[in-house]
């Protein structure tokens, strides 16, 4: 692999685990971050205190600060490093459904232009690195919510009988005939595209389509950030709202470390238009009140929340990533954390910081 690696969305929770992995690997890393988050979702989401720490820690990080949806500013950050750029990891993007819903022109020009433009520097100065698209699984829209499921004491869950029960869902779902929200039609069309440039220009292309992504790097806030979140709310005794589904909502979370290993193993042997569901699968999942009730152990105190029956327009009763066609083509791929290992990391890295900020 060549020297550079760039990198979208730098300070925030997956961009920044990648720039620590890749450093480590003695790579040279070109973060590309605007905080946006914070024009998305005020001062408390701002990714700001992220790119001060990596900019501090890294020796090797050169960060800039630019918009994707500028081709001008992408194009001169590639034509700058062109014939250096070994891999692309491109993280940037609006994350949030409700957010989406209030601003769907910010919300498409983000997520489906941002991405056109990555796509295109790529393909212009350095076509032959991998392109790696942290995707979603929203992309499927709420039709996980037609499966036959259960409800139990603590959460939903699928009928053992049904093909997903045992390994979760994989990516022979459609992604027709479904409500996908607004972020999920916007990140539906970036997921396309990069598949579209593996096949159409032969360029090696992957869509990770995650479920929750988290750690201790995430800024999280109410629109986004779902276990950060509530670690948070938990910590400092703010008030927390859980939408529909009397709570029981079932997410598997994947540890940002984890997901950004996935990310290496797949840059050392790239494919072309590649799809991967990936995220904690049957190893590390909870339901909204498993995870509340994990937070109030490890923190010692009793989360403040309320209940709100109507749910967010096209959010997932149950959603479990089966990782298995990213586990066959990379074998080596073994990831290291479980639910409570990851509300222990997200709480013992920020409490002290989120009391700090007030």
């Amino acid at each position: 692999m060549k020297e550079v690696v760039i990198i979208t969305g730098s300070a925030g929770l997956i961009g920044s685990e990648a720039a620590k992995y890749f450093s480590e690997k003695g790579f040279k890393i070109v973060g590309i971050d605007n905080d946006m988050r914070a024009a998305f979702f005020g001062k408390e989401a701002s990714t700001a205190w992220n790119r001060e720490l990596l900019s501090q820690s890294l020796k090797n990080y050169t960060h800039e600060d630019a918009d994707i949806r500028d081709p001008e500013a992408i194009n001169l950050i590639f034509e700058r490093y062109a014939g250096n750029i070994g891999l692309v990891i491109h993280t940037a993007a609006q994350p949030s459904h409700d957010w989406a819903a209030k601003d769907p022109v910010t919300d498409f020009t983000v997520n489906a232009n941002g991405t056109l433009t990555m796509l295109e520097a790529v393909r212009k100065y350095a076509i032959d690195a991998p392109f790696i698209f942290t995707s979603t699984n929203k992309v499927y829209g709420d039709l996980p919510n037609s499966f036959p499921l259960v409800e139990e004491k603590t959460r939903w869950e699928i009928g053992r009988k049904h093909p997903f029960f045992k390994y979760g869902i994989d990516e022979t779902l459609s992604i027709d005939q479904s409500t996908h929200s607004v972020f999920g039609a916007s990140k539906v069309s970036a997921d396309v595209m990069v598949q579209e440039y593996g096949r159409y220009f032969d360029m090696k292309t992957a869509c990770f389509r995650g479920g929750c992504l988290t750690g201790p790097a995430h800024s999280g806030t109410a629109l986004h950030g779902f276990l950060a979140y509530l670690m948070k709310c938990t910590a400092t005794g703010a008030r927390y709202s859980v939408l529909g589904y009397k709570g029981k909502q079932v997410r598997d979370n994947i540890h940002s470390h984890d997901l950004v290993s996935a990310f290496w193993h797949f840059a050392q042997n790239p494919r072309s238009a590649e799809v991967y569901n990936i995220g904690g699968g049957r190893r590390s999942n909870c339901s909204m009140l498993e995870a509340i009730s994990g937070c109030e152990v490890i923190s010692g105190r009793e989360l403040d929340w309320t209940y709100e029956e109507t749910n967010r327009t096209g959010d997932h009763i149950w959603w479990i990533s089966d990782t298995r066609r990213f586990e066959s083509h990379f074998p080596d791929w073994k990831p290291e954390f479980g639910i409570t290992e990851i509300l222990r990391e997200i709480y013992e890295a920020n409490t002290e910081r989120w009391h700090a900020s007030g």
